[in-house]
């Protein structure tokens, strides 16, 4: 962690010697190197006084009552601005920012006021003209050059300030307020106090860094035993490119680290950090569908910084580790870069892949070329068309998968972080060949996307835990008629390397299938180094079967063609079939493609029609507690049909032959009482469905 910052640190603020001393790696001693502690420290919290001639700044003088007084900032909690202290002699400052969080708004021209709540206040590359600037944290845009200051440092207490410091106006704040002859000109002074947190140690010796430490640690931001990275943002969903049929997409992911352990972003080539895929889905069909229609390759990460967007407090480490608490965005032209790697590197239960100078780097891109839509989320236009998607609506997913969790894992049994990595979010389209994309609501943490099928029940699998990742099997009866039912299944595998090759549904034998159906996304089409041997994984739909007991689908098996089509981590696909009877209560089987026993898990399948339907019980009262006999309630099904009974003297009612599989509205019926109606789901005999009269006061 420490080695990047120090050596950067030595390159600027010891004599050459020193530095040429480490560099080189020498132990010799050398009486002309310095020898001493080296600290590394971030602004922790602080205020910053931006004393403006607002006058000046607005380019007239003002009739009216301006306010008076600075602009007033505090300084947001560890910033990244760094500062180096040598012997606790103040050495300087190191490129980086404090974002400044504003108190009070004066009256400003319109692109400062816009820009007002995003303004930091930046230490400037080295070599630019001037050491410190403000400019917008968004856009870029520099409004105030600063000249001038003096820096002093207080090792007692570990204060910082910057006093003296001459507020120039920038030449593009200048060019767009149309007065350029305003470029460089004195606008007012800046001074900064803040409080600084030790984040980096060593002691240099004879030049060369002898020992490295880290200072005691800060109370820990995140919340979760071991490291835990979860997908806080998605966001700036684009599409990047088209090419035939398809369109290339990506998406921007902000990772937070809920843990209390900072998370490992060592960069390629080691092999010890996240990587990065995205997701597209749509739901369709009046709700009745949830099918994947994109995927893309995996995006390497590099270089964690230490924002704050999941409000945990961010520890304020960064580069090779995303500190506890901390926060790391990626934007959507970032994952959609040409230099991204084939998931079929990658294991993404142990997080798994092969290190960047092996003999299979996971990201090598010779021997190939790209278009628009290569390694991007790879999607078909007429699953985006909003001519032929009428109703639809869609969803992007981020995931990482990271080797850190896993190893935790293993020496900390309990602290198991592997199962929460994926988060989604809902977009809305436009467009028919070319499309673009807005946000519908927050980014659902935590969750995956295929929770976001409305009416769907979900059955999570796990087949052998804490072997292997886990998945969930979704699915959705829709009766279509009174003699036909539609049966939906959505298989669902988020982090298991076994991956699956077949799927079946059991059913009665006088149960009929028909219209059977399959579905899967798009899979990118092979290239030289990919993991695949340049085959890419298979397209080919899977093999479709019925008989007395059960609707089966298998792709090829593992041994025969390794990169057949087979539900891989991060992947959903869809099997459908019609009965002519209803659901009921019973067995479906997941077969595995790599390795390992099929599993089963309950789901609706098509009952018998010589099996006898279920009874929904109850009792009517009123509110004294007397009974309501003769009472008249309503039993209605999800297609609109009415099944009506009576209560008997006592209050009690029974309806028989209920066909289970379905949420039913139970409401009585009566000219003295008003109920409430309750939603019932029937998956067999129930009782207790209970009911208060409340006298009515209409008239």
């Amino acid at each position: 962690m420490f080695k990047p910052l120090i050596v950067f640190a030595l390159a600027f603020y010891l004599p050459f010697n020193g530095l040429f001393g480490f560099l080189s790696g020498s132990k010799k001693a050398n009486p002309n190197a310095n020898t001493g502690t080296l600290e590394m420290m971030i602004v922790s919290k602080g205020n910053v006084s931006l004393d403006l001639d607002l006058e000046a700044v607005n380019g007239f003088r003002s009739r009216g009552k301006m306010e008076k007084g600075p602009a007033q900032f505090q300084i947001e909690k560890d910033s990244y601005f760094k500062v180096v202290a040598f012997e606790n002699e103040l050495r300087g400052a190191l490129p980086g920012s404090m974002a400044l969080n504003p108190e009070n708004f004066p009256e400003l021209p319109a692109k400062l006021s816009e820009s007002y709540k995003n303004l930091v206040l930046e230490r400037a590359p080295f070599g630019e003209h001037h050491e410190m600037v403000i400019r917008d944290a968004k856009l870029g845009f520099k409004f105030f050059n600063i000249e001038g200051h003096l820096m002093a440092y207080e090792p007692n207490g570990r204060t910082f300030q910057v006093k003296g410091g001459r507020v120039l106006m920038s030449n593009d704040f200048a060019a767009t307020l149309g007065r350029p002859d305003d470029a460089g000109k004195q606008v007012g002074t800046i001074s900064v106090d803040a409080t600084l947190k030790v984040i980096e140690v060593a002691e240099i010796a004879d030049g060369g860094v002898e020992k490295q430490t880290l200072p005691p640690d800060p109370d820990n931001a995140g919340t979760r035993p071991g490291p835990d990275v979860v997908v806080g943002d998605v966001f700036g969903l684009t599409q990047f490119g088209s090419s035939g049929d398809y369109v290339g997409l990506a998406l921007g992911t902000t990772s937070c680290n809920y843990g209390t352990v900072d998370l490992n972003w060592f960069r390629l080539p080691n092999n010890d950090h996240p990587v990065i895929p995205q997701n597209m889905y749509r739901m369709s069909a009046n709700g009745d569908r949830f099918e994947q229609i994109g995927q893309s390759s995996v995006k390497h990460a590099f270089t964690a910084l230490t924002q704050n967007l999941c409000q945990l407090g961010c520890n304020g480490t960064g580069g090779s580790r995303l500190g506890s608490g901390c926060s790391d965005p990626y934007s959507a032209g970032l994952n959609a870069g040409p230099n991204l790697g084939h998931r079929a590197w990658i294991n993404p239960f142990d997080g798994f892949y092969p290190d960047g100078n092996s003999a299979t780097p996971p990201n090598n891109h010779s021997g190939h070329s790209h278009d628009s839509t290569t390694h991007r989320i790879l999607t078909h236009k007429d699953d985006l068309n909003v001519s032929l998607n009428s109703g639809a609506t869609y969803y992007a997913e981020g995931q990482y998968i990271t080797p850190h969790e896993y190893d935790h894992c293993q020496s900390n049994p309990g602290e198991c972080n592997m199962y929460n990595n994926v988060s989604y979010r809902q977009y809305g389209v436009s467009g028919t060949t070319s499309f673009s994309f807005s946000p519908i609501g927050s980014t659902v943490r935590e969750a995956a996307a295929i929770e976001a099928w409305t009416g769907a029940t979900f059955v999570p699998f796990e087949p052998v835990p804490g072997v292997d990742g886990t998945g969930i099997v979704a699915y959705k009866v829709t009766q279509i008629n009174s003699t036909t039912w539609h049966y939906e299944y959505a298989v669902y595998n988020e982090n298991l390397d076994r991956a699956i090759g077949s799927f079946a549904v059991s059913k009665e034998v006088d149960a009929s299938a028909t219209s059977i159906g399959f579905h899967s996304p798009p899979q990118h089409p092979g290239t030289a180094n990919d993991g695949t041997g340049g085959s890419g994984f298979s397209e080919s739909p899977w093999t479709a079967s019925t008989s007395d007991t059960e609707v089966s689908w298998s792709t090829e098996l593992f041994a025969t063609n390794a990169n057949a089509n087979a539900i891989r981590w991060g992947t959903l696909y869809n099997f459908r079939f019609e009965s002519n009877q209803p659901p009921v209560l019973g067995d479906a089987t997941i077969g595995f493609f790599k390795t390992g026993s099929p599993i089963t898990v309950q789901v609706m399948r098509p009952n018998s029609g010589s099996v006898a339907g279920v009874s929904v019980a109850g009792r009517v009262t009123t509110q004294a507690g007397t009974p309501a006999g003769r009472t008249a309630v309503a039993m209605i099904a999800p297609g609109g049909e009415i099944t009506w009974t009576l209560t008997n003297p006592f209050g009690f009612f029974n309806f028989t032959d209920v066909t289970p599989g379905f949420t039913y509205d139970v409401v009585p019926s009566s000219k003295l009482y008003t109920f409430t109606a309750q939603q019932v789901e029937v998956n067999g005999n129930i009782t207790g469905v209970n009911f208060v009269g409340v006298p009515r006061t209409d008239d």
